[in-house]
């Protein structure tokens, strides 16, 4: 039997590393492990800590065996590691939300707990955004139960950025916001094949927003709201990245990263209850006409 799990002093999370994951989790023990396990295979980015907020109708997932392997071979590793609890559940946002609160670190990776990183996705996302400069950049998930599924309809929305990026505001219904039908499936890996990048080489390209590993530069993504914008929303709410990339885009700009060492494990949701798009209700009060 497993020795009793140390979850970890919040207090002494809260250092300044130059790198905190933070990992949302409810009822997936066996994906938590995956995303924990790709973590612990990470290397070239020695400071950098992980938080773990659990959701679960039970037991918390990280006090599964193998997930909590994970997380003592990470602090093996050098690695620290806080696991909490976050309930009762509030909606996505607010989970972030509080995710955001207890890292202090300069980036902080945005990592859903249904993403299998291979090794070297956070030396290059890291060396990215210090080379951008800009608000975050992120690797959309391949799905690769797709990956005989090639749509060349949608490569034409791949588009480099020819040098750091700028600030956007993007908004439905417009072209800037037809980007995203570059990352479903397994597009982005196919659009990677092509380019046939030399070894270590990679590329920023234009997106409207990314799901399921995004990496911020922190104090950018403080600058532009966050995700406090979850006492705007119900709690019944989808789409809270979007809201928060669109936000950051529009004050610091931000991009994708390609090759993308992110895989999606392809498991069910544990959303069932999505009846609103975050995004839609804080575009609607942003765009909303001022009082003269």
């Amino acid at each position: 039997m497993n020795r009793p799990l140390d979850l970890g002093p919040p207090e002494d999370f809260r250092a300044a590393r130059h790198l905190d994951v933070l990992i949302p989790t409810r009822n997936r023990p066996a994906e938590l492990a995956v995303t924990l396990s790709g973590l612990a295979a990470q290397e070239g980015v020695g400071d950098f800590g992980v938080v773990v907020s659990d959701q679960s109708d039970g037991e918390a997932a990280y006090r599964h065996p193998a997930a909590a392997t994970m997380v003592r071979a990470l602090r093996h590793r050098g690695h620290p590691v806080l696991l909490t609890r976050r309930l009762p559940r509030r909606g996505l946002a607010e989970h972030r939300a509080a995710l955001l609160a207890a890292s202090a670190a300069r980036y902080v990776l945005c990592l859903d707990d249904d993403v299998w990183l291979e090794p070297g996705t956070l030396r290059r996302l890291v060396t990215a955004i210090e080379e951008l400069g800009c608000g975050f950049v992120g690797n959309a998930v391949h799905g690769l139960s797709y990956a005989d599924d090639v749509r060349p309809e949608t490569h034409r929305h791949y588009e480099e950025w020819d040098g750091p990026p700028t600030p956007e505001r993007i908004r439905p219904g417009t072209p800037e916001w037809e980007r995203a039908s570059i990352h479903p499936a397994a597009n982005l890996l196919h659009v990677t094949q092509k380019l046939r990048l030399a070894p270590g080489a990679w590329r920023a390209y234009k997106v409207s927003w990314i799901g399921g590993c995004v990496l911020y530069d922190r104090a950018k993504l403080v600058d532009s709201g966050g995700f406090e914008f979850w006492r705007q929303v119900p709690d019944n709410h989808q789409g809270e990245d979007v809201a928060a990339q669109l936000a950051v885009l529009a004050r610091h700009g931000g991009a994708g990263v390609l090759p993308s060492g992110a895989y999606h494990l392809e498991s069910p949701t544990t959303v069932t209850e999505r009846d609103v798009e975050a995004w839609e209700v804080v575009l609607a009060d942003e765009d909303a006409p001022q009082p003269a």
